[in-house]
C-alpha cells in the first residue's frame, strides 16, 4: 500500500551565495522546497519532500539534516546555483544571478505515493511546465508558489520577472496559489493587493496568498483576509515566502481560512527572528500567537 501524506513538496534544491549589503558572503542550502518543506513538517503536516540536484554536489540528508519528513530525492545534470546581493538591511531589495539551473520536473519521476496536496516551490521559470500541474490536479489539489512562473534566467545569467503567458489556462488547475506583492502586479497590473487576489480567483484559482513585508492576506472568492506580521527582527528574513505559504497550506488541511492565515503569519513572523530554515514545531506557533496575537 502506498504511503499517504497531507502535502509533497516539490522543487530543486539550491546553493546560495549570498552577499548582504554590507558585503558579507555566506554560501548556504537554500531554494524553496527547503524553507517550505520544514515549514510543512514543523507544522505537523504529514510530508513527503521530492528534490532534485546533482548527487556529486549535495546529499539529501545534508539539505534536510533533523526534518520530521520523508525525503524523496530526483537526479539532476546540474544544481541550481544562485547568487544573491542584497543591497538593504531589511533584504527587500536584491539582485538575483543564475549560476546553475535545475532540469525540469516530470511527474513520472515523482515518488508514487499519495499526498492531498502537490506544493510546486521552485525557483526559475521551466522547472515546471503546464503539462505537470495538469497531471498533478488530475491526483489532488495543487499548490503553486508563482515566482517559478514568472523569474526568468536570461541569456546574461541575470534572473528577471515577466508576466506567465499561460495563466489563464492554468489557474484554473491551481488551488492554493502564493504571489508576493510585486508578482501580484506583474500577473494582474494591479498595486491593489485586495484587488490583485480577487482578479486571481477570477481566473481560476481556489485561494490566494499574498505576501507583504507589513501583512499576509488570504482570499477564498467569499472575504478577504488580512494578518499584520509581528517579527521583532528580520535576521531570518531569506525564506519569508516559502515558509509562509508551507503554513498556511499545512493549517488549511484542519483549519479555516482565517485561522490559517493566522497560523502562517505567525509562524513566518516567527522564523523571520533566527536565520534558516523554521526548526520549531506547532507548539512554538501558537504559544507565539498567544504572546503576541491574543
Amino acid at each position: 500500500m502506498n504511503q499517504k501524506y497531507d502535502v509533497m513538496v516539490i522543487g530543486p534544491v539550491s546553493l546560495d551565495h549570498n552577499i548582504d549589503y554590507e558585503g558579507n558572503e555566506r554560501n548556504e542550502i537554500g531554494g524553496a522546497v527547503v524553507a517550505s518543506g520544514f515549514a510543512a513538517a514543523g507544522s505537523g503536516a504529514k510530508t513527503a519532500i521530492f528534490c532534485k540536484f546533482n548527487s556529486k554536489d549535495l546529499t539529501v540528508s545534508g539539505c534536510f539534516g533533523g526534518i520530521r519528513a520523508d525525503l524523496y530525492q530526483g537526479e539532476s545534470a546540474h544544481t541550481c546555483a544562485i547568487k544573491n546581493q542584497y543591497f538593504t538591511a531589511d533584504k527587500e531589495r536584491r539582485a538575483c544571478t543564475s549560476l546553475g539551473v535545475c532540469d525540469p520536473f516530470r511527474f513520472e519521476e515523482l515518488p508514487e505515493i499519495e499526498t492531498d496536496v502537490y506544493h510546486f516551490a521552485g525557483l526559475v521559470y521551466g522547472d515546471f511546465d503546464g503539462e505537470l500541474l495538469e497531471e498533478a490536479a488530475r491526483h489532488g489539489k495543487v499548490a503553486l508558489d508563482v515566482q517559478c512562473m514568472l523569474r526568468h534566467v536570461e541569456a546574461d545569467g541575470s534572473m528577471q520577472f515577466h508576466d506567465w503567458a499561460e495563466k489563464k489556462k492554468y489557474l484554473p488547475m491551481i488551488h492554493y496559489l502564493k504571489t508576493d506583492a510585486a508578482e501580484a502586479e506583474i500577473l494582474t497590473g494591479l498595486t491593489d493587493r485586495a484587488e490583485a487576489a480577487k482578479k486571481l480567483y477570477g481566473w481560476g484559482a481556489k485561494e490566494i496568498v499574498i505576501t507583504h513585508n507589513t501583512e499576509v492576506l488570504a482570499y477564498d472568492g467569499n472575504k478577504i483576509y488580512t494578518c499584520p506580521i509581528k517579527a521583532r527582527n528580520l535576521s531570518g528574513r531569506t525564506g519569508r515566502g516559502d515558509t509562509t505559504f508551507a503554513g498556511y497550506i499545512a493549517a488549511r488541511q484542519k483549519e479555516s481560512v482565517e485561522d490559517a492565515l493566522l497560523y502562517c503569519t505567525a509562524l513566518v513572523s516567527l522564523k523571520m527572528e533566527t536565520p534558516g530554515p523554521f526548526k520549531g514545531t506547532k507548539k512554538d506557533v501558537l504559544e507565539y500567537i498567544h504572546e503576541f496575537y491574543k
